[in-house]
């Protein structure tokens, strides 16, 4: 018998096929986890007049974290409520609230999404991404200082947890009022917990 030739065509096809399924099976063992608002913060911490460093908070966030911990790959998206800048008076709430520093009613959303997760065996050590403010997106490297996931009998799931800071100048987002008086250099300080899903 002569030999069957092969169809160029659909040996293509079928190799594209294969891929998809693979990347479709990859993307499937990720597990995934939605914020706990309730032990998720942010705040910032800056220098004010060089008396003291002051820290101050946003009391709303919400987003996910989607980790593949055997392979390492993972995604991480936080998205903070301008608005719910929280400093201890009402005063100071709405000064930061204005035009002049976050224009929460124009910009409500303050969101950081993931684009590199780096491990270390299973601790996550840096979380490299993308930080917008005010409409302003620049890259940032997010230094994670504790990373542990368990199984939580309060919830009766698997939950994951981690602090972490990053420096920005607010300059850069079109914060920059009072500078130098009130120092450029801020430093946000992330701790988030999050909830398996199913």
């Amino acid at each position: 018998m002569p030999p069957r030739l092969v169809n160029i065509n659909s040996l293509f096809f079928l190799l594209i096929a294969l891929t998809f399924s693979a990347v479709s099976v990859a993307a499937s063992a990720a597990e995934h986890y939605t914020i706990d608002p309730e032990h998720t913060f942010v705040s910032f911490e800056y220098s004010h007049w060089g008396l003291s460093m002051q820290r101050n908070r946003f009391d709303r966030s919400a987003g996910y974290i989607a980790l593949d911990q055997p392979s390492g790959p993972g995604e991480i998206m936080i998205e903070i409520d301008a608005a719910s800048v929280n400093t201890g008076t009402e005063l100071f709430n709405k000064i930061l609230r204005a035009s002049d520093f976050f224009d929460a009613e124009k910009y409500p959303k303050i969101r950081f999404t993931s684009s590199h997760l780096f491990f270390d065996g299973d601790n996550l050590k840096q979380v490299e991404g993308e930080l917008t403010i005010k409409d302003v997106t620049r890259t940032v490297s997010l230094e994670v200082t504790s990373f542990n996931c368990r199984f939580m009998v309060l919830y009766g799931k698997r939950a994951c947890g981690a602090n972490g800071f990053v420096k920005i100048l607010r300059s850069d987002y079109h914060l920059g009022r009072f500078v130098p008086f009130v120092s450029d250099e801020v430093t946000l300080h992330i701790v988030v917990e999050a909830i398996k899903d199913y």
